[in-house]
């Protein structure tokens, strides 16, 4: 089971479209398909709400589109939750809380070089999802401990479900809110999220990996036990490359690298086309190479993706539709001029 490199496609499953089944018909465009989330569809579609269900002491108002966490609540509801805990059907995501998931899995998908599924981390739900007193249960040491747990069951559970129809499945954590972990003010710094991390990440099956667009920093992640690493470099490449002793490392040992290079917001991707992103991304490999990486295996051990999913356009989904085409036709060009390598 390897999650391929070789400059094949895939993208975030964070989608602007309400018609599901053209959500799923770009979804499934890319080589390495997924099941969308659709929170313009329902707000059981959030990621957050996804990652949710059945999680003891969640209060989900859906008139109001919020979600809440409740310490009483917890109490009263966590002994449910632990009768449950042998129960994979009770980890996985229902059809309430995603419309296209259980479609995704009733298709015939052997014939992808992988599939791939997602779920909200549990950092970042940790630091989104708060108490009555508006204090994010991150912080909450006797619920900490019980979500990273929680958490890497729903994932296990999924991947092997997956795993089903596509042997080499393998899973995001989506991890946006990784990058406030480095700042001063965040109240949960880097070393106590390392422990948890490397905790979680020993309950989490591989293949495993850590998708985000923010840009923390890149050591933490890439130091990480991950398998793959999906990140926005259209906005945050020359960051990254900084790293170079990391990534090489990371590639070293076969894991691959996501480069999201095709913008998805209307006044970035207008600016763009296919060969200023291809001069972009090479740049970026170039600069790598002339570190000391293997410009060979940075293709190899490469895929690539939109740069990030984004639901705020004026157009609504036309320009992200617009971007998924943009990476399929990047990724033609680029494996028609690296033959020789792949």
């Amino acid at each position: 089971m390897k999650i391929p490199g070789n400059l094949l496609t895939t993208a975030m499953a964070v989608m602007p479209h309400k018609d599901l089944n053209r959500a799923l018909e770009f979804a499934l465009s890319m080589d390495v398909p997924y099941w969308p989330q659709l929170p313009h569809y329902s707000y059981y579609e959030d990621m957050y709400v996804q990652a949710s269900e059945h999680f003891p002491g969640i209060i989900l108002d859906m008139d109001q589109r919020t979600l809440r966490f409740s310490m009483d609540k917890f109490i009263q509801e966590i002994e449910e939750t632990m009768a449950h805990i042998d129960d994979p059907g009770y980890f996985d995501i229902s059809e309430t809380y995603s419309a296209v998931y259980h479609r995704f899995l009733e298709m015939d998908l052997s014939d992808r070089p992988a599939i791939r599924g997602q779920l909200e981390g549990p950092i970042s739900f940790g630091f989104n999802v708060v108490d009555q007193d508006k204090r994010p249960i991150i912080f909450e040491d006797t619920v900490r401990p019980f979500m990273l747990e929680f958490m890497a069951r729903r994932i296990n559970v999924q991947l092997n479900r997956l795993k089903t129809i596509n042997p080499n499945a393998f899973m995001f954590v989506d991890e946006p809110g990784l990058q406030f972990i480095f700042s001063a003010l965040s109240g949960y710094n880097d070393v106590a999220a390392r422990t948890d991390m490397e905790n979680f990440f020993s309950l989490v099956e591989r293949p495993r990996g850590v998708h985000l667009c923010g840009n923390p920093d890149w050591d933490f992640l890439l130091k990480l036990d991950l398998d793959v690493l999906s990140l926005d470099v259209y906005t945050n490449g020359e960051a990254f490359t900084a790293y170079a002793p990391s990534i090489k490392k990371f590639l070293d040992k076969g894991s691959i690298i996501v480069w999201g290079i095709v913008p998805t917001n209307i006044e970035s991707f207008e600016k763009e086309n296919v060969e200023n992103l291809t001069k972009r991304l090479e740049g970026l490999w170039d600069s790598l190479a002339s570190r000391g990486i293997d410009r060979e295996l940075l293709i190899k051990n490469g895929m690539l993706s939109p740069a990030t999913c984004c639901l705020v356009n004026p157009d609504a989904e036309k320009t992200v539709e617009k971007a998924f085409s943009v990476v399929n036709e990047l990724s033609q060009r680029l494996r028609e001029k690296y033959q020789r390598i792949l």
